[in-house]
């Protein structure tokens, strides 16, 4: 019976000596990457960190919304850039006060390593954060996912990101079963999002992806029916004891 779809393979061919996993194949990439950034088109949130390229701006975001809801972000990061625009504003700051500021965001490490940061960053790069991976990475509370968040957000590179709302929709869509959390799928899903990763719009690409998830692609209670990858997703209609 046909279903008006194109016939669009999930996987791309890989030969049994190799024992990587396989990656969405070229066609299904392109589906995936079309069906996105058309949804956020019409769906993307208007957050004030999407309306800057300002990398401290950028890593104060990504800093405070690690395990804390967008509602909550928002009026701390407007005070917090009233009272630290700058990461030589931040650096000068007593570490008490940035961390009392911080309040109630919880999680304290975060004001103590964000702080931490702006001090290096002005000791060592005149207040500034470089652009590369490797030296992004060197500074302590700057992990894989924080440094591709600034390098696509900030400056505009082709790089992949992967918090917990892209790797549920990555996983659902392209992987369907299996234990989301283990470290091997968690390696796959880097290599699933660099492999989906367009070469053009990467910031409204990457920024899709963490809204997809957050909106659509929910933890508890996915909007399977409304959902544009239904149609290729591999986790429809969804079954939490698939996630397991």
């Amino acid at each position: 019976m046909g279903t008006g779809l194109a016939r669009v393979p999930y996987y791309g061919t890989v030969p049994r000596r190799q024992k990587r996993l396989p990656l969405p194949a070229p066609p299904l990439r392109q589906w995936f990457r079309r069906r996105l950034l058309a949804w956020y088109r019409q769906h993307g949130r208007d957050l004030p960190w999407r309306e800057t390229r300002d990398p401290y701006r950028i890593l104060v975001s990504e800093v405070m919304l690690q395990q804390t809801q967008v509602d909550r972000v928002l009026p701390k990061y407007e005070e917090w850039l009233v009272r630290y625009p700058t990461f030589h504003a931040l650096a000068e700051a007593p570490e008490a006060e940035v961390v009392e500021t911080w309040y109630p965001l919880g999680y304290n490490i975060r004001p103590r390593r964000l702080h931490a940061i702006a001090r290096e960053a002005v000791a060592k790069y005149n207040g500034m954060l470089p652009d590369d991976e490797p030296t992004l990475r060197s500074f302590k509370g700057i992990g894989e996912y924080t440094a591709g968040a600034v390098m696509s957000f900030a400056f505009g590179k082709r790089a992949a990101i992967l918090d917990t709302n892209v790797a549920r929709v990555l996983f659902r869509v392209f992987i369907g079963r299996g234990n989301p959390g283990s470290h091997a799928t968690e390696r796959h899903l880097w290599a699933i999002s660099r492999t989906v990763l367009p070469h053009r719009h990467v910031f409204d690409f990457n920024q899709a992806l963490m809204d997809f998830g957050a909106t659509v692609c929910s933890a508890r209670k996915p909007q399977c029916l409304i959902c544009p990858m239904k149609a290729k997703c591999r986790a429809y209609p969804f079954n939490p004891e698939h996630e397991s």
